[in-house]
């Protein structure tokens, strides 16, 4: 599977497993309800997929200049590095506000998170690769 397909499945599946994962930490961190934590929870979404649909094209733009074809656990964890520290600088102060915390709160969050997603998205990326093979800049 390659091209727009590739990248909508991509994100479809990414987020909605993400928006099950946060709500469920946004209502444990923010003692808030389902209803807000939820809201929250789908904003948090529609930002990473913005986010998600820039950030690999420009890595898989990137990727594909390289004379080194593949995708080694060396580039795999920067992708996923490089992904969750770009989100971080978006949701931190949008945590903070929606949650009522103050940035050290959400920042202690949003950390959390980080630490988790980033992990996750690797296993995400790797499984999603050998499930539909690499994209052709990888190939």
């Amino acid at each position: 599977m390659q091209g727009i397909k590739r990248r909508v499945t991509y994100v479809a599946l990414y987020e909605a497993l993400t928006f099950l994962i946060i709500s469920a930490a946004f209502i444990a961190a923010s003692g808030k309800d389902a209803v807000h934590s939820g809201s929250l929870g789908v904003m948090t979404v529609v930002v990473a997929i913005v986010w998600n649909t820039i950030y690999n094209s420009l890595f898989e733009m990137w990727e594909a200049g390289r004379a080194r074809r593949g995708r080694s656990l060396g580039r795999r964890i920067a992708h996923a590095v490089g992904f969750e520290v770009g989100l971080v600088t978006i949701t931190l102060p949008m945590f903070a506000w929606w949650l009522d915390m103050t940035l050290a709160e959400a920042f202690l969050l949003d950390a959390s998170l980080t630490l988790f997603f980033m992990f996750f998205t690797f296993a995400y990326n790797w499984a999603f690769d050998r499930v539909f093979g690499l994209p052709l800049a990888a190939q």
